[in-house]
Parts: structure tokens; C-alpha cells; sequence
């Protein structure tokens, strides 16, 4: 009797958790026209009053509605509105995990130092809660990125509107993430060590651990690969510049190592991940076309010596070095704060650059950092209709309100289970 109410409790909550969520809209059938909003194309560009179409899931006219050309399929009246490109996120877990406090639902962190052969893609669930409530405020898009180790593992690039995770991608494999030791370390206080900040003595030594790795692999990759070994297989697209290094690390000293230690290995594509001091090290970074993907602007700096508002001005910083800077999230909270992805670019914008530029990192930059620029993050004719319209400034959190969303031109519902319980109990005392 007991077996028999678990496993009819367990039916029930998985009827109810499919329910829940919305079925993945079907391929774009249906051509669209988008008129009278303010386009803002994601490349620094804006037109007002301008004319959208798109047909089978790609661009065919972006420009501005005086011109004289037919009208396509169903007609949106957008005046007054604002249509922007979906946004993308880099450097996340989203989909990874759906319960902090539930180990069995984390999926994010293997056993392991150097694990470039374990692939987050397959770990992906497109039913996730949190990864359906970022579609509301224009997230679509997001490279989904594993945690831990030295080599945490290979990422890829997935939209938020998919029955699974083959549907789901698109850019499969784009990176492996390293994380780089830092050349500082704190004691462990609850071992009665000194918590102060001093120099980490292992620093030489964890750094050689790594060039050791990458040569281990080149031999490997140029010898008769017997046995097979899959960690060093993966690797394989990093020497010959199909898939970019993404590298975790902060510090002056550590970016120039990291750079080094890599350029030495013949890895060709580079990407840093927070990079904290990265603007003492401009020159190097543009000597070797190594763009940033920097952290959200809502948090302390990171050392007691630096000024209060600097994790603010961080882009702008960056980008008057002529740097190419993208926006992720990884932290506390980090899956459940991406859905606020647009407001920190709109923080970004408050602390020195423009509103358009701020849209970038979270648009353009983002795709071309990610590799996936030839189809996303601008409006452009002949790329992907991932689109969607606002009530207002999308990167103002009082008036990003989204009336319509597409990912490749397929219209997407916009509702998720916290837009249900926002309307059931906005509702509640209306007659009472």
C-alpha cells in the first residue's frame, strides 16, 4: 500500500511539472511584420519607426517603415514600442542545476581537476523552471557552462525554447573553461589558519601542472593515440582553432601567465572570464585579439584598495581600451539573477557608457565572443528572427515588459509559472 502511494505522489508530480511548462512553439509557418517600433539592432545602431519582416525564421527586411515595400504575413503594430535581438548570456548554469538546496538537481560540477572531455550540453534540461522564467524580460540565448576543477569541461550555446537539448543547441562544444590559480591565497579560519591575504607558495607549481597538461595533449594529439585518452581528445580543438579557451582568472600577474602559458601551447582562440585588472594588461589583450567577459556591475570590488563604484565602471573601462567586452553570470545566486541580465547592462550604462553600447554586451559582443555572430545578436537581413518587443527601455527594469518574443522566428509564449501565479493572486482581494 505504502509502494503504491509513492509511486502514485511521484506520477503526480511529474504530470504536474510537465503541465507547468509550455510547449516549445512549432517552426515559424507564418511570415511576420513588425512596424512603427524603434529598432534597436544590437550594433550600436537604432531606427526609428522601423520595418521588420521575417519568414522562415530568418531577417528579410530591417529598415524604416517610409519605404515603400509589401507588407508580410501578420501585421504587428508596434508604435510606440521597441524591438531589440535576444538577449544572450555567457558563463552560466543556467539549466544545469533548479535547486540550490537539492544536491541531486545540481548538475554543474564532476569529480575531477582536468575534465575538458565532459560536455555540458547533455545536462541541459529545457524543462528547467528557472530557465523558463528568463524569457520574460528577453533572455533567449545562453552558453551553458560547467563548474569546477582545473579544466571544469566544454560548454555550448543553447536557446530557452526546445522539447530537449539536441533541439535546444546552437553552437555545440563552443569552449573549454579553465580555471587559473591564483598567485594569492587566504588561510582557512576554521582551521585555525591566518584568514589574511598572502602569497600562495604552490603558484609556480600550479601553474607548470597546466603547461605539463597542454604538452602531455600535443604529444598525444601528434603521436598514434594508444590508448585512447578522452581528456586530451577534447582538447583537440583548442590547437587547431575550432573552439575558443575560455579562462577564469583575475590578476594582473595571472592574465599575463595564463596568456603565456597558452600562446606557448599553440592555443590560438582566448577568451578571459572575469578578469579583474585585465585594463593594466590592454596591450596584450589586443596584441592577441583576446576579447572579456567581465561579471555582473551589483557587487563589491575586489580588493579594499580599489574605489567603491569600480565594479560599475568595469565596461566602461574595458571598452575605452578598445577591448571587446561581453556580460556573464556566475556567482551566488547566479541562475536565479540572469533573468536581471539586462538591468546590469543598464547598470553599465549609468556608470559612463552609452545605452546602445551597454546593449552590446549583452547582444553583439556576447555573439561574437561566443562564435555565433554570423546568425545572432543584431537585427540584421539574413540572420535569425530572435527578436523581441518591448512596452519600453529594455534595459530599465520598470518598463522591460514584453508583449511579443521570437527565437527563430517562432513566437514563443511568454508565460511562465511565476506570470501565472503573478496574475492568480494580483487577482485575489479585485472583488472582495
Amino acid at each position: 500500500m505504502k509502494k503504491q502511494y509513492i509511486i502514485r505522489l511521484i506520477a503526480f508530480l511529474f504530470i504536474g511539472t510537465v503541465i507547468a511548462q509550455q510547449t516549445p512553439a512549432p517552426k515559424q509557418t507564418t511570415d511576420y511584420t513588425i512596424e512603427g517600433a524603434t529598432a534597436h539592432l544590437g550594433n550600436g545602431k537604432v531606427i526609428e519607426n522601423s520595418l521588420i519582416m521575417f519568414s522562415k525564421g530568418k531577417l528579410v527586411f530591417v529598415g524604416n517603415a517610409t519605404v515603400r515595400i509589401a507588407r508580410r504575413g501578420t501585421k504587428i503594430n508596434a508604435k510606440g514600442k521597441h524591438v531589440y535581438p535576444g538577449f544572450i548570456v555567457a558563463n552560466t548554469t543556467l539549466g544545469l542545476a533548479e535547486i540550490d538546496a537539492v544536491r541531486a538537481t545540481k548538475d554543474f560540477d564532476e569529480v575531477g581537476l582536468m575534465l575538458p572531455h565532459i560536455k555540458s550540453l547533455i545536462a541541459f534540461n529545457t524543462e528547467s523552471k528557472v530557465v523558463e522564467s528568463m524569457k520574460p524580460n528577453g533572455v533567449f540565448m545562453a552558453q551553458v557552462t560547467p563548474r569546477g576543477g582545473t579544466i571544469s569541461g566544454t560548454s555550448s550555446v543553447v536557446q530557452f525554447d526546445a522539447w530537449n537539448w539536441q533541439d535546444a543547441a546552437v553552437k555545440i562544444n563552443d569552449g573549454i573553461h579553465l580555471n587559473w590559480p591564483g598567485s594569492f591565497t587566504r588561510g582557512r579560519w576554521w582551521r585555525g589558519e591566518d584568514p589574511s591575504l598572502k602569497i600562495d607558495e604552490n603558484y609556480i607549481k600550479n601553474i607548470e601542472k597546466i603547461a605539463t597538461y597542454f604538452e602531455n595533449a600535443t604529444l598525444y594529439l601528434s603521436g598514434k593515440k594508444s590508448p585512447k585518452n578522452l581528456p586530451f581528445e577534447a582538447l583537440k580543438g583548442l590547437f587547431n582553432g575550432s573552439q575558443r579557451i575560455f579562462i577564469h582568472v583575475n590578476g594582473q600577474r595571472e592574465i599575463t601567465d595564463a596568456i603565456t602559458i597558452c600562446k606557448k601551447a599553440g592555443i590560438q582562440k582566448m577568451v578571459l572570464v572575469h578578469a579583474n585588472e585585465a585594463e593594466k594588461v590592454a596591450d596584450l589583450l589586443l596584441k592577441n585579439n583576446i576579447p572579456v567577459i567581465i561579471d555582473r556591475a551589483h557587487r563589491t570590488p575586489n580588493n579594499d584598495d580599489d574605489d567603491y563604484d569600480l565594479p560599475y565602471r568595469n565596461a566602461k573601462i574595458l571598452l575605452d581600451k578598445g577591448i571587446t567586452v561581453g556580460l556573464g553570470m556566475e556567482g551566488s545566486m547566479e541562475r536565479m539573477s540572469t533573468r536581471n541580465l539586462p538591468f546590469y547592462a543598464g547598470t553599465y550604462a549609468a556608470y559612463g557608457i552609452g545605452k546602445e553600447e551597454a546593449l552590446q554586451l549583452i547582444t553583439s559582443n556576447t555573439a561574437k565572443i561566443l562564435g555565433i555572430d554570423k546568425n545572432y545578436g543584431t537585427l540584421e537581413v539574413g540572420k535569425s528572427a530572435t527578436l523581441f518587443i518591448s512596452e519600453g527601455d529594455a534595459l530599465d527594469m520598470r518598463t522591460n515588459i514584453l508583449t511579443h518574443g521570437f527565437i527563430d522566428g517562432r513566437k514563443i509564449s511568454l508565460e511562465t509559472h511565476q506570470t501565472k501565479l503573478w496574475k492568480r493572486y494580483s487577482n485575489k482581494y479585485k472583488n472582495q
